[in-house]
């Protein structure tokens, strides 16, 4: 077996695994801190009930991915020395920020939310939580700034004598277009992921008669977050897929199954295609819709798959010659995958925002849902945005390759050479062990704290703070 189709497999189930709980952790830390504002500003418990339920939740997530993500970084030495060595002075630049700086931003002072409710003054425990927010946000902005490196190398000069890419503009490569359009985007779907979450527990929540007033009000929250995080999603996404065009031509080809270039291009909703995925046999599409995502008109040329692989053998293939001794046989990605990844990310992220909102209409005006089928809803619509989550990663990682930086190094020229295919699928076989326990405990203990449900009443942490007889509670 080859360690370099073995160590694609690892990074890529771990990297799946870890963003399961990445959007969660987003989207809810900044629910939870507005759910912490709106009891703060009212005093009413409701409020304060839906921050400790729902607070409970975010803190499960919140140490599932930190686990979980330590492994990420590893993987660079274990398994991709190479490409460590060939783009760490610029890919290792903001995974530094985001280590020193905004991690440790949202870790400590969500360590001061978890233990200050009755130490620290109302408005100051509030402000933890804001910024704990924020720093999950940076956070991610500052991975999705090492990874836009990847799909569009700038701010960097190539050292022939070294061998490496060395950066001349940190600016540059944290503050590209396709950095920010991607954060924007990714937020947004930490959003509808969160939002989808909060309207699934409370109409379960609701259903079961747990916390009737608290219930019906997070659900009408959650379903307004996701909806309104959909219509966000939709538009980012709308922007990312131009600049894919100019950026990332083929990924954008291989996510329509377009193989020929068209003026104007068809969108696909369905194709059926050979085998090895290199020609349609039968296609239903929209004419123009591709033209108009890819260029904003009805009547835009989008090159096809055949002429960019002509175009990229031309380009690339003597410089990648020079620079490894050897190039990509070709420049496709895998159209299976890239097709429906695309379209699987999209399906499954609406369907969250329309389980959702369906979950809120049927509670309107005071009323309780009770249909068997409203209540399976419930239990699936947190899965939907974190389906779709999945697919967007594998298409915007499956459609790049054979790159493992576009353009500049290819995939198989970044595993680590000294690994063999037996070490690896000795990592791989404990990570996937690893990872299947951690899942157990995860789900275990998320379903454990949504079936004891919000406490019947809550107090006031902060009432007697100032009295000398008060016991010391810890809220976690």
């Amino acid at each position: 077996m080859d360690p370099l189709d073995i160590a694609r497999w690892q990074f890529g189930i771990t990297t799946v695994y870890h963003f399961l709980f990445v959007p969660i952790t987003i989207g809810l830390s900044f629910l939870v801190a507005g759910l912490q504002t709106a009891w703060v500003r009212t005093g009413n418990e409701k409020w304060l009930k839906a921050t400790k339920f729902f607070g409970k939740l975010f803190l499960i997530n919140f140490a599932m991915g930190v686990v979980t993500g330590i492994v990420q970084e590893f993987q660079f030495g274990m398994n991709w020395s190479n490409y460590s060595r060939f783009v760490g002075d610029i890919f290792g630049a903001p995974l530094a920020i985001e280590a020193l700086l905004t991690f440790f931003l949202e870790s400590t002072f969500l360590g001061l939310w978890i233990f200050g409710w009755d130490r620290l003054p109302k408005k100051v425990h509030l402000m933890t939580i804001w910024l704990a927010a924020i720093g999950t946000a940076l956070s991610a902005y500052m991975i999705l700034a090492a990874n836009a490196f990847m799909q569009h190398p700038v701010g960097y000069e190539f050292n022939p004598e070294k061998n490496r890419a060395q950066m001349t503009s940190i600016t540059e490569v944290l503050f590209q277009n396709t950095a920010i359009i991607a954060w924007l985007h990714t937020v947004s779907a930490a959003f509808l992921t969160a939002g989808a979450l909060m309207a699934g527990v409370s109409l379960w929540l609701l259903m079961r008669d747990k916390s009737a007033d608290m219930a019906r009000s997070t659900l009408k929250l959650g379903a307004l977050v996701a909806v309104i995080a959909a219509v966000a999603l939709g538009l980012s996404g709308d922007q990312d897929a131009k600049i894919m065009v100019q950026q990332q031509p083929m990924k954008m080809a291989a996510a329509e199954a377009l193989y020929e270039t068209a003026t104007p291009a068809p969108f696909s909703i369905f194709t059926v295609g050979t085998l090895d995925g290199s020609q349609p046999i039968f296609s239903v599409d929209i004419p123009g819709a591709l033209s108009f995502l890819a260029t904003g008109s009805f009547s835009g040329t989008v090159e096809g798959i055949n002429n960019l692989e002509a175009q990229y053998q031309q380009e690339f293939t003597p410089q990648m010659q020079e620079m490894y001794g050897q190039a990509p046989e070709s420049y496709t990605p895998n159209i299976p995958v890239s097709y429906w990844g695309f379209r699987l990310m999209i399906g499954f992220g609406m369907l969250g925002a329309l389980f959702a909102l369906i979950g809120w209409w049927a509670a309107r005006k005071g009323r309780v849902p009770q249909s068997k089928w409203l209540l399976r809803m419930a239990i699936i619509a947190p899965l939907m945005p974190l389906l779709g989550n999945s697919f967007g990663w594998i298409f915007t990682e499956m459609g790049r390759q054979p790159w493992v930086v576009f353009g500049l190094m290819p995939t198989s020229e970044g595993v680590s050479p000294g690994v063999s295919a037996g070490s690896v699928i000795t990592s791989l076989t404990v990570f996937t062990l690893l990872y299947g326990a951690l899942a157990v405990v995860e789900v275990g203990l998320l379903l454990r704290a949504i079936k004891q449900g919000p406490p019947e009443t809550v107090t006031d942490p902060f009432a007697d703070r100032d009295d000398p007889g008060r016991e010391l509670t810890v809220t976690y």
